[in-house]
């Protein structure tokens, strides 16, 4: 696993998203109240980008803007459909105030 710097962390707001173009796929790196989470950026239903969708800072969720599956940040679950299968997770890691993802 490569660890690949994202952002600073004052960059990303709680409830703010990014799409970052990591290999193997791109990334959403999303900023919730308690930290950073990064899922795969792609819908699992459709092309859509889960960074462009909107974060629910309570529920730790994300809506895709397409046909608004519902994601949970944290674990990649598939909450509502259309979407059936969960989007991949990656760790993520804070040092000195930059946030790093672990890629393949």
């Amino acid at each position: 696993m490569a660890l690949v710097r994202a952002c600073a962390t004052d960059e990303l707001q709680p409830g703010g998203a990014i799409r970052l173009n990591f290999a193997p796929c791109p990334i959403a790196l999303f900023r919730l109240d308690d930290g950073f989470y990064a899922t795969a950026d792609t819908c699992s239903h459709a092309q859509s980008s889960l960074a462009a969708g909107d974060v629910d800072l309570e529920d730790c969720t994300v809506e895709c803007p397409y046909h608004a599956s519902l994601f949970d940040i944290k674990s990649g679950r598939v909450l509502s459909l259309p979407a059936t299968r969960p989007v991949r997770t990656f760790p993520v890691k804070v040092v000195g105030g930059e946030v790093f993802i672990e890629t393949e």
